[in-house]
Formats: C-alpha cells, structure tokens, sequence
C-alpha cells in the first residue's frame, strides 16, 4: 500500500512539473534502467531541500577537517625497531647511558643522533620498573658460589619428642654441606657443627640465617673469627632465607612426611641416604634440571637397550637410567 501510495504522489508530482529537457543518452539510460528493473520507482527517495543542504555542510565539514589534519614535521619518527632495541639494551644494562647505547646503535648499522637517544631514555624514566629485580638477580647470580644458610627445622620421633634438624646449605649448587639432628640444640652444639660445616680455609663468605635465639653471641663470635660475613633476616621474614626454607619444604615432603623416626640415629640414617639422593639423583629446576653433583646425561648406545630403575629411600623415590648404565 505504502508503494502504490507512493506512485500516485510521484505520478501528481510529474502531472506538475514536466520533465527537465534530458540529452538523448540520458533519456537512453533511463529507458532501459525502466526496462531492466521494474521497481526503479521504489528505490527514489523524496527529501527536502533543507536536507540536501545540510548534506553538503556535513560533506564540507569533512572536506576541511581533511584538508586541515596536521601535518608532522622536523625529523622523521624514531622507528618501532629501534626504541624497542633502546628499551631492550636499558633493560639488560641499566648503567648504560645514551652515549654507550647510541654508539651500540651505530655499531649495528642504525642512523640515529645521541640526542634523540637521549630523549628517549628520558622518556623511559617516567614509567621505570617496578622493583630492582634485574640487578638483584646479577647480585645473587655473581656471589652465590660464596653465600651459605643454615637454619633449624623440627621433626617429631615415634615417642612424640622433639627432634631439632640442623643444616647448611650452600647457594651455588644447592649442596647441603652439614646436616645433623639432637634433641638439645646448645650453643656449643651448634658451633661444633659449623666447625664441621666450614672448615678452614673457608670458601664462602656470606652467611645468612635468621634471628633465632639458639645463634647466641657464641656463634656470632665463632663466624666473626672465621672471616664469615654474617648477614641476619628480618624477624618473622622466613622468604628472605628462601634457598634454606626451600630446602626444608623439600625434605618435609619427599622423606618427613612418609617416616617415622624412631630416635636421633635413625634420623640421622635417613637424613645422610636423602642427602645421597638429593646431591647425586634429584633434579632441580633453579639448577636448569640438573642435581648438585652434576649428573651426566646418559645416551642410548644400542637398540635393544632398555630403561631400568632403582629405588631410593626405600622406594619413596626412584632413579632411571638404561640398562648398560645400571
């Protein structure tokens, strides 16, 4: 109804206005539009003129606002594969400034001014990262053959008596250097047991342990004559002594929690065949999948070799290796 309604408005609309004088060819191309499409007539769209006006500001407006957009002068823009290599080099050397990473630059074959370098870092120094976790790791990658902790953890006997575990452990290789257990940790005890651990000449020279009040003035005394730096964690703080309580979460759950002991000897026992196992058969991820002693990787020598296992630690744990290794 709307479309004949339509027709007949366009039809009075014609009857009023006759048609413009039209060139031949255009008369032509609309004869044979008329011809090919039957509803040419509800395709048209009947506005007003206010409409067409206000289309052609609209169309203006946008012209202009083209023709206007503005135009970037001076020197060309730094390119997205150099400030990243700007950021990279800040990030993998932060005592470098912007004469030594520009001249890197040049080095690489990048046509780059120092000032423009300059800038840039500026620039970086506004949203810096969060922490120092970077030259912290270089600190701790650079004297870890030289740090050592100790600490104590507890295990109950099959009497419910406290047994009190006491260990060293280095941060190199993640080698325990000592380990014992009594049910009365002395000072005296306790400084027998760094004799053991660190005998003299001694390697290290950072020891970290915490505020415990077992570490009197007499191991403090012992560790101060054997050129020991003694470096102490903040109360209630076990993570800053993350390689010792790292070790403890490791013995707690692969031998403590599935044994009792019966008493301190056969603690003792069961701590030195862990300490077996873990230098020389346990994998560790802080060691890129290797152990303490260094395991050596075994290859396949023939075809009809096969893989064999052997129990440690009573069957807790086993360790695989093919059959001509075993």
């Amino acid at each position: 109804m709307e479309v004949v309604a339509l027709r007949q408005q366009l039809a009075v609309y014609k009857r009023k206005q006759p048609y413009p004088k039209l060139h031949r060819s255009d008369r032509l191309f609309w004869v044979v539009v008329r011809q090919m499409w039957d509803y040419w007539s509800g395709a048209l769209i009947l506005v007003k003129p206010d409409t067409v006006v206000a289309w052609h500001r609209a169309g203006y407006r946008l012209f202009w606002r083209w023709r206007s957009r503005p135009q970037r002068v001076g020197r060309p823009r730094v390119a997205e594969e150099v400030r990243q290599l700007i950021r990279r080099m800040k990030r993998e050397n932060p005592s470098w400034g912007a004469p030594r990473i520009h001249g890197e630059l040049l080095l690489l074959g990048f046509d780059i001014s120092e000032p423009t370098v300059s800038r840039y870092l500026q620039r970086l120094k506004r949203t810096p990262e969060k922490g120092n976790a970077g030259q912290w790791l270089a600190f701790l990658n650079n004297h870890c053959d030289a740090i050592t902790a100790f600490d104590f953890f507890t295990v109950p006997n099959l009497y419910f008596r406290t047994l009190y575990c006491f260990f060293v452990i280095e941060h190199g290789r993640r080698r325990v250097l000592h380990f014992n257990a009594t049910f009365h940790p002395t000072s005296d005890w306790i400084v027998q047991q760094l004799r053991e651990a660190f005998p003299l000449p001694c390697p290290y020279r950072y020891v970290l342990f915490d505020h415990d009040s077992k570490f009197g003035s007499e191991v403090l005394q012992f560790l101060n004559s054997s050129a020991l730096k003694v470096i102490r964690t903040s109360i209630q703080s076990p993570w800053q002594n993350g390689v010792a309580e790292r070790w403890v979460g490791s013995v707690r759950r692969e031998l403590f929690d599935h044994i009792i002991p019966l008493n301190e000897y056969h603690l003792r026992r069961l701590g030195r065949d862990y300490l077996a196992y873990y230098h020389q058969d346990r994998t560790h991820i802080g060691l890129n999948k290797n152990t303490p002693a260094t395991r050596a990787v075994e290859r396949r020598s023939r075809f009809h070799t096969r893989i064999v296992s052997s129990s440690r630690l009573g069957g807790l744990h086993h360790r695989y290796r093919w059959s001509e290794a075993a």
